[in-house]
C-alpha cells in the first residue's frame, strides 16, 4: 500500500532532500572564516563611571581595528536603550580578543563586570550568490 504520498512524491522529496544536503555541505566549507565575539556585562551605573577610562578603552579598540584584528564593537542593552547594559566586539582571533581583555582599562575599573569570548562561524552573508 503506498498511503497518501505515490512514488513520485517521494521521489521528489528525496530529490529535494539530496539538493538541500549538497547546498549546505558546500556552505560548511565556509567555516575556515572564524571569529571570536567578546561580549562584556557593564555595571548599570556604567555612563557615570566610564568617563575616565574612556579614551583608554577605544584606544585599545582602535589600535586592533588599524591592525586589522578587530572588525567592530560597541554597546548592547535593550532595544530602546539609554544605557548600556554590555558590549559586543568582533576579532579576526582569539589572541585579539584575550589581548583586548587584558589591556582594556574598564576591566580594571570594574566597569565590566563578566566577559566572555564564544566562536563565531558565520555560514551565511550578504555576499553569498
Amino acid at each position: 500500500m503506498m498511503g497518501i504520498f505515490g512514488a513520485t512524491t517521494r521521489a521528489s522529496l528525496v530529490a529535494f532532500a539530496s539538493l538541500q544536503t549538497r547546498k549546505y555541505s558546500a556552505t560548511t566549507s565556509r567555516l575556515a572564516a572564524t571569529n571570536y565575539l567578546l561580549h562584556y556585562d557593564y555595571i548599570p551605573d556604567v555612563l557615570e563611571k566610564r568617563g575616565p577610562y574612556r579614551e583608554g578603552h577605544l584606544g585599545v579598540a582602535k589600535k586592533l581595528i588599524a591592525e586589522g584584528k578587530c572588525l567592530s564593537g560597541g554597546p548592547t542593552g535593550d532595544v530602546g536603550m539609554e544605557v548600556p547594559s554590555g558590549a559586543l566586539f568582533v576579532f579576526t582571533d582569539l589572541e585579539s580578543a584575550e589581548l583586548f581583555v587584558k589591556e582594556d582599562p574598564y576591566i580594571d575599573a570594574g566597569i565590566v563586570t563578566s566577559h566572555k569570548i564564544v566562536e563565531w562561524n558565520a555560514v551565511v552573508s550578504k555576499d553569498d550568490n
